[in-house]
């Protein structure tokens, strides 16, 4: 491909690493019937991130001052579900927060975003989740998460949303909830033959990673995408690195899900289905913060399957998304947009 683009060029579709992107200002993501945009329904865990700042993490009994305070919303919900948004679809998030000036917080943020927030349900007599975290003057830090209303999300919220799923053309759902709610979930989709997209984390009634057998619905995915330590866990893998992860996907094809995603950070990510396996290398960016790598990865990746039925350019346009947000201080504020995630593949093309 030229390195030097016309402006002639700019007007017509304008492929690059197969994918078909109409650079004309409409909203498009590889290919989409004309007029309509993509719909995708996140469900996820909903947080608070209270970071404080301070000399030193205190020991047991000790009392320090801190440096400064910041909260925003984080989780898997709020996250991946702006990030699709980001990416130019239509999203609705299913979650649940408590009966707190949080949960007020938290909607008008996502609204921020264009995350539709009719089915981020209150719990009144719980708290919003939260994470607090400490951070020292070394960049250390130490975290507490309290799950709060996201251990009431049950199987009833997911019917009472049972129609705009499916509507949808994706499903994203993260494991970090009630299995209940979960499995639910999938039911509620696969019914509808909308497309699903799971992380499959441990749920939060399962604190140990002892009793790992995951519900048999899990695997009717059409899309798994675990993190490679998860992806060992769920396949009692005794070890989990690059060479092991081709194996661990298979394993997880094997077991019924279409196809397998294992993201490894920095190492990039493997894509395993029937057909085979491949390694899509990480992009190389200037590491500032990792935190929102997975939850932009999975937001990303959603967004592009709503579009096209492609997991191998999927993964690609995901990758870049995920090290794009570790460009940048935070989660939700470090997020992507879908024109820088294109400028970077564009560039990674040309280069």
């Amino acid at each position: 491909m030229a390195n030097k683009l016309t402006q002639a060029s700019f007007k017509k579709r304008f492929a690059f690493s197969n994918y078909q992107v109409i650079l004309s200002g409409e909203r498009i993501l590889g290919i989409k019937m004309p007029g309509r945009i993509p719909k995708v329904v996140v469900i996820g865990g909903t947080y608070v991130d209270m970071a404080i700042r301070c000399g030193q993490i205190p020991a047991p009994g000790q009392t320090v001052t801190g440096a400064a305070l910041s909260y925003a919303p984080t989780g898997p919900g709020p996250n991946q579900a702006a990030e699709a948004a980001l990416c130019g679809c239509d999203v609705y998030l299913v979650s649940k927060v408590g009966g707190d000036p949080f949960a007020q917080m938290v909607k008008e943020s996502l609204a921020e975003f264009n995350v539709n927030t009719q089915f981020v349900y209150a719990a009144e007599a719980k708290n919003t989740g939260i994470v607090v975290t400490l951070v020292n003057a070394e960049g250390e830090n130490a975290d507490c998460v309290y799950t709060g209303a996201n251990s009431a999300l049950r199987p009833q919220d997911i019917d009472t949303a049972e129609q705009i799923i499916s509507e949808a053309d994706v499903c994203l759902i993260h494991g970090r909830l009630p299995q209940q709610a979960i499995v639910a979930a999938i039911r509620c989709a696969k019914v509808h033959g909308t497309k699903v997209i799971l992380n499959p984390a441990r749920p939060i009634e399962q604190p140990s990673r002892q009793d790992i057998a995951l519900p048999i619905e899990y695997f009717s995915a059409d899309s798994l995408i675990p993190n490679l330590y998860e992806a060992a866990d769920i396949t009692e893998k005794s070890t989990a690195n690059i060479r092991t992860a081709k194996l661990i996907g298979s394993d997880l094809v094997a077991r019924g899900a279409a196809s397998a995603i294992i993201t490894m950070g920095k190492r990039g990510c493997m894509v395993v289905d029937r057909t085979g396996a491949d390694h899509i290398p990480a992009f190389e960016v200037e590491l500032v913060d990792q935190t929102g790598r997975g939850n932009a990865f999975a937001g990303a990746f959603a967004a592009y399957c709503a579009v096209k039925d492609d997991v191998r350019e999927a993964a690609k346009f995901a990758s870049a998304a995920g090290a794009l947000a570790c460009t940048k201080f935070g989660s939700i504020e470090a997020l992507p947009t879908k024109a820088e995630i294109i400028e970077l593949l564009q560039k990674e093309d040309i280069g």
